[in-house]
């Protein structure tokens, strides 16, 4: 059985609740209130989303990230459409075929260097327009931050966007790890998104403190048109919506998002900073959020994960993920390194 309290590397998700969420479930936990959305905590959270990216969007609460993309990227396209997107997309690596299944889409992948998308590659796929036998390319699909850890510019995202726009396409962001992106780029939310030209968002808050919950974000109410009816047919309508809305306005207040993301941020340079003097190991990406990946003798792996729970990342290679979170310690980093140190 898995020691209880062990610390590690795997992942944001493995992290607790921030003390501050918790507290919002308590705040909202008495008498009654309408259920299914239309309750006053679920109206105030949407107020807060209305607050970053403006009044003319639309919101919608799901319970988790892979239900976010597959019914935001379902919204905005037809059964013949295919979606574009990196060969490390969570759509396409972390999802089970969801997004095919749910959408009927084709997910058209690229290989990146860095997780990151260019128009350059996303034009692999631009062909077959108008001919019946071939997937129409809808969706250009990137995340921010990537699953390499890498963060786009905005000027990089606007790119991509004018170039979708012009082809009749649209741009989707997965933004599980939006707020370590804003901490990143020491930029609002809206600066790289709605600003940038991203048409619909998945906004991300359980990998940097929240104990479940996801928004979808329509920058362009036409696009969510209907869109209340996917939700309940996706299975994805809290009854009791006040629990996640409740999240959400305590995540969005008092900079909370901004904290935690800040912490596993730094966290993350701080593990960069000291895995860098080790000479045997090599780091594979600029750590520009909260994951460090590396190579390391491939000897040591297995001894180290007995102690600290972490994912290999690509086992030909020997390279390795380490993810920091909003809890994680200096402390535990010292320990961490200091075991390397051990068993290299």
């Amino acid at each position: 059985m898995e020691a209880i309290n062990r610390r590690g590397f795997a992942s944001d998700n493995n992290s607790g609740v921030h003390p501050n969420i918790l507290k919002s479930f308590e705040q909202v936990n008495h008498g009654h209130t309408i259920a299914y959305g239309d309750d006053i905590y679920t109206q105030q959270a949407i107020t807060k989303f209305k607050e970053l990216f403006g009044d003319d969007i639309e919101v919608f609460f799901v319970f988790i990230g892979s239900a976010a993309n597959v019914l935001g990227l379902q919204s905005i396209t037809q059964r013949h459409n295919a979606i574009i997107c990196a060969d490390t997309a969570h759509i396409n690596v972390d999802e089970c075929g969801a997004p095919e299944r749910f959408t009927s889409c084709k997910l058209l992948t690229l290989a990146t260097d860095n997780g990151k998308l260019t128009v350059d590659l996303v034009k692999k796929h631009m062909h077959g327009f108008g001919f019946q036998h071939h997937a129409q390319p809808k969706v250009i699909s990137i995340s921010q931050a990537s699953e390499l850890g890498t963060v786009y510019k905005p000027s990089e995202i606007k790119v991509l966007a004018d170039y979708a726009h012009s082809n009749n396409m649209l741009l989707h962001m997965d933004g599980a790890r939006l707020a370590n992106a804003a901490v990143s780029l020491s930029m609002s939310f809206r600066e790289f998104t709605r600003d940038a030209g991203v048409d619909v968002l998945s906004f991300g808050g359980t990998k940097n403190g929240m104990m479940y919950g996801e928004a979808i974000v329509f920058f362009n109410k036409d696009l969510a048109h209907d869109f209340m009816y996917s939700r309940k047919q996706g299975l994805q309508l809290a009854s009791k919506m006040r629990y996640i809305s409740a999240q959400f306005i305590a995540y969005l207040s008092n900079n909370q998002w901004h904290t935690t993301a800040t912490h596993s941020n730094r966290m993350a340079k701080i593990l960069e900073e000291k895995v860098r003097k080790i000479e045997a190991i090599t780091i594979t990406q600029p750590v520009e959020a909260n994951a460090v990946f590396a190579i390391v003798p491939s000897h040591i792996i297995s001894k180290l994960q007995e102690e600290y729970f972490f994912y290999v990342w690509d086992e030909d290679r020997s390279e390795v993920r380490w993810m920091t979170s909003w809890d994680t310690t200096e402390d535990d980093i010292e320990k961490f390194v200091q075991k390397i140190r051990e068993l290299i």
